[in-house]
């Protein structure tokens, strides 16, 4: 997938300043410190258009990046960091349940999980939210070079088992870090611009 242009347009922090746009929208969800706004970064080709920190909880807006003037990558606040206050995770999670809930029908989503730690209780929740409302999410296991290339498949379908999957759901293992398996992250993504082009109906199915 070659990026000619990406920029950064919009950090909404509330349902009224969400992107309203005919433009397919693809939504990175996982946990805090997944490595969500990396593995953005490399798919861009850019080392800091999405900000990363070595500390966790540092998204805090849904924030939109507009790729080639065709679509957009949305970097969602990530879940589960437990040293801020209850109320502050609160207003992460109605933000993203209000993202979903109302997101366009041009809306694919991506769920992370660490390759290495395994889907945790609450990715196993924000997948089955997201499937209670119509997206069918691939799933990037990043950080795979923490994996033996060995038991990388196994830790595959360790991550496709822990979230409830069947056997034929996409788990892709890769890494910001070294460009494995970034180039089948593409082609994931690729394949739901097309089917938003195709169809873009959530009674026809989100991928």
């Amino acid at each position: 997938m070659k990026i000619n242009s990406a920029r950064h347009v919009r950090s909404a922090f509330d349902r009224e300043s969400f992107l309203g746009d005919p433009l397919p929208q693809i939504a990175f969800v996982g946990r805090s410190n997944v490595g969500k706004s990396s593995l953005l970064n490399r798919l861009l080709g850019r080392r800091d258009l999405a900000r990363t920190s070595r500390t966790p909880g540092r998204t805090r807006a849904v924030n939109y990046f507009l790729v080639d003037s065709k679509f957009y990558f949305v970097d969602l606040p990530g879940y589960g960091y437990a040293k801020v206050a209850k109320s502050e995770r609160r207003q992460w999670s109605d933000l993203m349940d209000q993202f979903f809930r109302f997101a366009p029908e041009r809306t694919r989503a991506i769920q992370l999980v660490d390759a290495k730690v395994g889907a945790t209780p609450l990715d196993r929740q924000s997948m089955d939210y997201l499937v209670s409302l119509g997206y069918r999410p691939a799933v990037v296991a990043t950080r795979a070079d923490r994996v033996a290339k060995s038991r990388r498949r196994q830790a595959a379908a360790r991550v496709r088992d822990e979230l409830g999957l069947d056997a034929g759901w996409p788990v892709l293992p890769a890494s910001a870090r070294t460009g494995e398996g970034i180039r089948e992250v593409e082609t994931s993504i690729l394949q739901a611009i097309e089917s938003i082009r195709q169809c873009g109906k959530p009674s026809e199915g989100r991928p």
